[in-house]
């Protein structure tokens, strides 16, 4: 008997289905929790994913806009650096033909200076030439009247006679230093 009522125990209680009562019980919890959950959290947890989808969508428009204008500014440099390189050959070019002048100007002003130098240094020797040559005649004028007294024997004192005398002497030396 005592297994028999166990039997029948057993077989009344089924350990998988719950109590009824516990049933009811739980889906009242359920529903009570679910009316909590949709009606306060789930609004909350909306509020949050759409401020939070807003906050990446305002930040993606943002990176947008930031990649646009950081894109703008490298097409602005790219092209001020092409121009500052244009410019910079420009000026490099400049400075060649600029120092390629002042070069040219620099050789003709030496060659200015050298043939300045030149006719200065022809014209002190045509000075000095002239120079000597009126000492050589002069000396030679007197060594000839010296001579021309001697070999004449008279006095060639006079000035008129020794002028006469010394430019005889010297067209004749000229005509024999030119026939020569």
């Amino acid at each position: 008997m005592v297994n028999a009522s166990v039997n029948l125990a057993a077989e009344a209680k089924n350990p998988v289905l719950p109590d009824v009562p516990e049933l009811i019980i739980g889906l009242i919890s359920f529903l009570v929790l679910l009316f909590i959950i949709w009606k306060f959290v789930a609004p909350r947890f909306e509020k949050m994913y759409a401020e939070r989808a807003e906050k990446i969508e305002g930040g993606i428009e943002r990176a947008e806009k930031a990649q646009a204008e950081a894109e703008e500014a490298l097409e602005k440099y790219k092209a001020q650096l092409a121009e500052a390189r244009s410019e910079a050959a420009k000026i490099r070019d400049d400075a060649r033909l600029e120092a390629e002048q002042i070069k040219e100007e620099l050789r003709a002003e030496a060659q200015e200076e050298s043939k300045r130098i030149v006719a200065q240094g022809e014209a002190q020797l045509q000075a000095q030439r002239a120079q000597i040559v009126a000492e050589l005649r002069s000396e030679i004028g007197r060594n000839s009247v010296e001579l021309a007294s001697r070999i004449v024997g008279e006095s060639l004192q006079d000035e008129a006679r020794k002028r006469g005398t010394v430019d005889r002497f010297l067209a004749e030396l000229g005509s024999n230093g030119s026939g020569k």
